[in-house]
């Protein structure tokens, strides 16, 4: 039996009839509109406020298609978001949830021979208000985020309506497959995949859900095995068990292998294929002297979680692809990270995302999708987020990368941000327990024995206080340096169980502020500029802060070279103080690794995947062992850090460094650090410091190479910074940099694509250093333009 595909060419119009374009689905409206020329680059200068009139407009897209019977049904996903489907003039299903899969009979509807089906998307704008007028009582939204009012009225990425970070343009469209499929007297609905681990290897637990007549016979193999049983109305969910005596075990990148093992499930031609990674993640929150722990264990062992915070791929998805969203993702892992974050207010990313964890060793912290609001919670409201998350989970639980499921981001603290919930917080309170409840106990039916933790911040079950500033239990989003303005040394100032969110802002690099603006509008203040900065307030505090660490840039270019480099030692400074902590601290997630459009931004990848200098800090500071000055009073500590599964024998120099580039030792040894913990190898007075001194450091452990990194008792501008002199030489791909004195934070950009192997670097005279870049075109002829913090700023 054949299904006729529906993806491919369509047409959109709106429907006045003013508009017309080509649409290829599964893709959005926004995007089609641009390409066929209708409006503008919504990403270049200030169009996306040319661009919002499509969203308050009611949108049709169409096409024919062939068939040779009428037996069929329609199965759609991920169609954005409210819409009513037609075929042949005849409504066949509506749709409400962008991030779910419908299933119609059409047959009534269908013809043999040509057809004609019909998507009519209402404005969502329109939409959302309607149905906010229609609640009881009022529903807040964080209206600073979302310049279009409303989106927690719809079951729709959030960040559509706009976000700190995000164009508010609310696409729409269909995102994921379409076809009309036979009508079988049996169909495999779903499989439940669960794992027993013991002494003796694994087992794991097969169960198929079918619906229908349920006859025939399933077959189902495990890593080449194969066992088949017969199907009846009275055993609509067989289950098969497969023993692995001997398990190749999956682990988190930087822990072990990654092996999968192939699951196939057969119904006549139906077939239903997983890859499957035999692994135990546990989620440890439990009662200690301090609070309540909050921390990873995989396959028995302890595991420091090391990442980022995911956001969607690209604001608009017609523009998303697999091949652009492994590399975001395989530059997380190439940065020393095993761990993502899927935050609440964008998407549930599509099964290929997750694929792509599984094979890279990414564990994926995933938020169901409720953000920074408050959220209806009539009967059915209710009953559509339980058919939301029972879908989600049945199709995502099996994934070894799947390490917790969390039912929002930071809705608790948001029951405090609103003069209405204030005023009434028993009523909203009341309201939020029963969403979160629906979320967990349609997650637990869906997965029994799936990790749940039911906010971010949260510090546990039942606890509606303060995430953002009690670090004695559960994770922390800790935003005070960022939003209010503290000084870096502040991060310091708490010890988190598992912060999973803080950041710092950074303007974008020179190439993508090159795609959105003129040369004339390179200036903060610019129109242009503002537009692409959607947090209030976030160019000046980027500003006031350069100013306060360092002396005041030359020319715009510089400025944004500076503002990467104090963006990479704001959070160099608090993963660092955070691993010195460990195991107290056992996992920092910091905001954010991408871009949805280019920004500025808390990200450490640009749009389109370039490394910032923070990601290239991010491969230094996540590395397994690591060592690190921590201000201890009158002190300065030496701190190393091991995450790794085994003890290893550190080897340590700790050096004064003067501004003409002599070193002066203070101290050095050999030291023993077990794994997952950390240990004070070396302390040293302040007053051995000189004023006109730094600290250097270099480490290697058992029998390596020598790493290196230097620590500024004070802001860099209290430094007399000598000219570097810094040059280069390019011989192949490599770049050898040699300076005649110290050459802190040295930068190379390139004019054409490509990555280079570090960043960020400091080079000391007499002592060149390499860079090896690898460029996307091979043919390409490179020009290069070096930057450090003297010449910037002097």
């Amino acid at each position: 039996m054949t299904s006729v595909d529906l993806s491919g060419a369509w047409r959109l119009r709106d429907s006045a009839g003013d508009y017309e374009a080509s649409i290829d689905l599964p893709g959005d409206a926004i995007t089609a509109l641009f390409e066929a020329g209708v409006i503008p680059d919504p990403y270049w200068g200030r169009n996306e406020y040319d661009c919002r009139w499509v969203a308050e407009r009611d949108w049709v897209v169409s096409r024919r298609f062939e068939v040779a019977r009428t037996d069929l049904e329609l199965y759609v996903d991920q169609v954005d978001t409210v819409a009513s489907i037609r075929i042949n003039g005849r409504e066949v299903l509506e749709t409400n949830n962008a991030f779910r899969s419908y299933r119609a009979n059409v047959s009534e509807a269908l013809r043999v021979g040509t057809n004609e089906i019909e998507i009519a998307f209402p404005s969502s704008v329109r939409v959302a208000a309607k149905r906010q007028a229609e609640q009881p009582f009022f529903v807040p939204f964080q209206a600073s985020n979302s310049p279009i009012p409303n989106p927690n009225m719809l079951r729709k990425p959030q960040c559509d309506f706009g976000w700190d970070w995000n164009v508010a343009l609310a696409p729409f469209g269909v995102y994921g497959a379409m076809r009309l499929e036979p009508i079988r007297s049996t169909r495999i609905e779903r499989l439940s995949v669960s794992q027993i681990h013991g002494a003796d290897g694994v087992q794991v637990c097969v169960t198929t859900h079918l619906t229908g007549d349920c006859s025939g016979e399933l077959l189902v193999t495990f890593d080449g095995r194969s066992e088949r049983i017969s199907i009846n109305k009275d055993n609509r969910t067989p289950t098969l068990v497969f023993d692995v005596t001997d398990p190749k075990l999956w682990w988190p990148a930087g822990h072990g292998e990654q092996p999968l093992y192939q699951l196939t499930a057969k119904i006549d031609d139906q077939v239903e294929n997983r890859a499957i990674g035999l692994r135990r993640i546990e989620l440890v929150n439990e009662r200690d002297e301090i609070g309540a722990s909050f921390a990873f264990r995989v396959n028995g062992r302890p595991v420091f979680c090391k990442g980022a915070n995911w956001i969607p791929a690209d604001a608009l998805p017609g523009r998303i692809t697999r091949e652009k969203t492994r590399d975001l993702l395989q530059s997380a892992v190439d940065a020393n990270m095993n761990m993502i974050r899927v935050w609440g207010g964008g998407r549930y990313e599509p099964s290929w995302f997750y694929d792509i964890c599984d094979e890279l060793g990414l564990m994926v912290w995933q938020d169901f999708m409720f953000a920074c609001a408050l959220y209806p919670a009539d009967e059915e409201f209710l009953e559509e987020v339980g058919t939301e998350v029972e879908e989600v989970v049945a199709r995502l639980h099996h994934h070894a990368s799947i390490a917790l499921w969390c039912g929002d981001n930071e809705n608790v603290g948001a029951l405090n941000w609103f003069e209405e919930s204030r005023n009434n917080r028993d009523r909203y309170l009341a309201a939020y327990d029963r969403l979160n409840h629906t979320i967990e106990r349609s997650l637990k039916a869906t997965c029994p024995d799936a990790n749940w933790w039911p906010s971010s911040p949260s510090r546990g079950r039942l606890d509606f206080g303060d995430g953002w500033h009690d670090d004695t239990s559960g994770d922390m989003h800790f935003w005070s340096v960022w939003h209010e303005g503290r000084d870096f040394e502040h991060y310091g100032d708490v010890s988190p169980r598992f912060c999973s969110e803080f950041g710092f802002q950074s303007y974008p690099s020179m190439d993508q502020i090159r795609s959105f603006a003129e040369p004339e509008d390179f200036n903060i203040a610019a129109p242009v500029f503002e537009s692409h900065q959607k947090n209030a307030g976030g160019n000046a505090r980027i500003a006031e802060t350069m100013f306060r660490y360092f002396r005041f840039p030359i020319g715009f270019e510089s400025f944004v070279y500076l503002s990467q480099v104090q963006q990479a030692l704001a959070i160099k400074t608090a993963v660092t103080r955070w691993r010195s902590r460990m195991p107290r601290c056992m996992g920092t997630l910091y905001w954010q690794l991408n871009d949805t459009w280019p920004v500025c931004s808390w990200s450490s990848l640009d749009y389109g995947g370039g490394w910032k200098l923070l990601h290239h800090k991010a491969r230094e500071f996540f590395a397994p062992v690591l060592c690190t000055i921590v201000p201890n009073g009158s002190a300065f500590d030496l701190v190393a850090a091991n995450d790794g599964p085994g003890p290893v024998v550190i080897e340590f120099e700790l050096s004064a460094l003067n501004m003409a580039g002599d070193l002066r030792r203070l101290a050095d040894g050999k030291k023993t650090v077990e794994p997952v913990a950390s240990l004070e190898i070396a302390s040293i007075e302040a007053t051995q410091v000189f004023p006109y001194e730094m600290l250097f450091f270099r480490w290697k452990t058992n029998g390596g190479g020598w790493t290196a990194d230097h620590f500024a008792p004070r802001p860099y501008k209290s430094y007399d910074l000598l000219p570097a002199n810094l040059n280069f030489g390019v011989q192949g791909n490599r770049l050898t940099l040699s300076s005649g004195a110290p050459s802190f934070f040295a930068a190379v950009e390139a004019n054409v694509p490509g990555r280079f192997s570090r960043n960020g670097i400091l080079v000391l005279p007499e002592q060149p250093e390499e860079i090896a870049f690898t460029q996307e075109d091979p043919e390409a002829k490179p020009h290069f333009t070096i930057r450090d913090i003297h010449a910037a700023t002097y």
